[in-house]
């Protein structure tokens, strides 16, 4: 099959390399779409994932197909069936599993591999994060099911009320599904960003109030003046992984609110606290990582009872040839998501 391998920051090539053998349990799909991801993006310009990614290797996580082939012992699939599946599966035997964190599973797998136009889904992820997509949905808004279920993951661990302010600082991908699904929640949503048309987006996706980050001097204040008596946020969620973005987050939150510290930041990165403001306005400070089988499923009925605006997320489509093109226009901030599609 042509699949692109990542050979190091910047280095990716299109090679044929081998399908690989499927298993007992395992299931070979042929990939329709794939998504761009930030943290594609991440591994692109860094060459490699401290965690997931060694170069050389294929990569890239958000897709869909067809089923091209079935091991031994797979139940409830069949060639030919469309097919949805998340970039992990957890062990559901270690400590965290047991108490019912599965995004922290000592034993987490994960597989990369979308940028191609096969890949193989190992024997767990078929067991439980192997979904066939319904007819209603393409193939393209299949692709969004693993980061929104991230997002609605963070949501609900964010304890989001009716009526609540909740401020998203970052109107990227994930920024922009937190507006949708915050909207869904009945939440108050003000987006901030850099960029005027991806705050336009992020108004689309159901935000009242949108800041853009290079029209005030201050975004603390600029934020907490939008807010009820200007006493801040109820919720604050920070997706941008900018550690700076991390420390003001919390300044923008009000007294017994909860900030959201969702995006991830570069490893080694640090970030002043003022303990004062920490300690005598009984913040909660919450860092959500990944999701679980649950909310893999919650996020692909999400999107196929339309509540939330999917194609507006996706702003372009390249073929598997161009994706060097595509990750370099993602890493401009040209564009939000970029369909990627293998040739048949």
């Amino acid at each position: 099959m042509l699949a692109a391998v990542l050979y190091g920051p910047g280095d990716v090539r299109l090679e044929q390399i081998s399908t690989g053998e499927t298993r007992p349990g395992e299931v070979l799909v042929k990939i329709k779409a794939a998504l761009t991801c930030g943290t594609d993006a991440k591994v692109y310009k860094r060459g490699g994932h401290p965690r997931m990614i060694v170069p050389p290797a294929t990569f890239g996580h958000e897709f869909s197909g067809i089923i091209s082939e079935i091991g031994e012992g797979v139940v409830g699939f069949h060639k030919g069936m469309r097919v949805v599946a998340a970039n992990s599966a957890p062990c559901g035997k270690c400590f965290y599993c047991c108490l019912g964190r599965e995004s922290m599973c000592e034993d987490l797998l994960f597989i990369n591999g979308a940028y191609a136009q096969y890949i193989l889904i190992p024997q767990r992820i078929v067991e439980q994060n192997l979904l066939e997509i319904p007819e209603e949905i393409s193939f393209k808004q299949a692709c969004l099911v693993e980061p929104l279920a991230c997002v609605i993951h963070g949501v609900e661990e964010s304890e989001v009320s009716n009526g609540d302010t909740v401020v998203v600082n970052g109107a990227g991908p994930i920024g922009l599904m937190y507006a949708g699904i915050l909207k869904l929640k009945g939440a108050r949503v003000i987006s901030t960003d850099c960029c005027a048309n991806r705050l336009d987006v992020a108004k689309k996706m159901g935000a009242e109030a949108v800041v853009d980050v290079r029209s005030v001097k201050d975004i603390v204040f600029a934020v907490r003046g939008l807010t009820p008596d200007g006493r801040g946020a109820d919720i604050v969620i920070e997706a941008t992984g900018i550690p700076d973005v991390w420390e003001k987050s919390i300044k923008m939150v009000r007294r017994g609110g909860v900030v959201n510290l969702f995006g991830g930041c570069p490893p080694g990165s640090t970030i002043n606290l003022d303990t004062g403001l920490l300690h005598y306005s009984e913040l909660t400070l919450k860092a959500i990582f990944h999701h679980t089988p649950h909310y893999v499923r919650q996020a692909l009925e999400v999107i196929r009872k339309k509540e939330i605006k999917a194609d507006l997320l996706i702003t372009h489509e390249f073929p598997l040839d161009k994706l060097q093109e595509a990750l370099d226009k993602i890493c401009a901030r040209e564009g939000i998501k970029i369909a990627i599609i293998p040739p048949e």
